[in-house]
């Protein structure tokens, strides 16, 4: 066995596990159902949400008015997501959520939240100079866009709802599933079609 191989996360976390599980500290169908849980929790069902709002009007309308509800409707529910807020890109609005006090997200649809997203320079400044930070992450809005950050909350979890593309109409929610990203739910993105 190779170095790399000892080294490799999913090694040592198995090690870990096998430990645990051998003196005793947890039960072993503890580990499972914690991996069971972060399986659930995962940003591709935010990419279904998005997709369903972009090709079914009634949804779209059921998932802004009542964002964890409509989530729940696909199956997507549970923990940090007792109270989700959908907020809807326009031509001329721009969202952007964080989280100032921690990195709280919606993790039944967006997920543990990523590493930029838990650094303090991301929480403090996007507050501050949201322009800024999202054209350093690659985002140049028009002068014209209004940028609105929606700040996470212990009780309330944002996700963005983003612009459907141009070019993408006809294709199935599959397909628009398949180009959402967990960054433009988040808001430091846009939506765009492959090349």
């Amino acid at each position: 066995m190779s170095r790399e191989e000892v080294a490799s996360p999913e090694r040592r976390a198995a090690a870990v596990a096998e430990a645990l599980v051998e003196q005793g500290a947890v039960p072993d169908a503890s580990l499972d159902s914690l991996a069971a849980v972060e399986e659930r929790l995962d940003w591709r069902n935010g990419a279904r949400v998005v997709a369903k709002a972009w090709t079914d009007p009634d949804y779209k309308a059921r998932l802004l008015s009542d964002g964890t509800a409509a989530c729940a409707e696909l199956g997507f529910e549970g923990p940090q997501g007792e109270y989700i807020v959908v907020v809807e890109d326009t031509p001329d609005c721009k969202n952007l959520i964080v989280c100032t006090q921690c990195s709280c997200t919606a993790w039944p649809v967006l997920g543990l939240p990523p590493d930029w997203y838990k650094s303090p320079a991301y929480r403090a400044r996007v507050v501050r100079e949201p322009r800024r930070v999202l054209r350093e992450m690659g985002l140049d809005l028009a002068p014209r866009v209004a940028v609105k950050v929606w700040d996470t909350t212990a009780e309330t979890r944002f996700v963005v709802l983003p612009l459907r593309p141009e070019g993408s109409e006809g294709w199935s929610e599959d397909q628009l599933a398949a180009i959402v990203t967990r960054e433009s739910m988040i808001g430091v993105a846009r939506v765009t079609l492959p090349a």
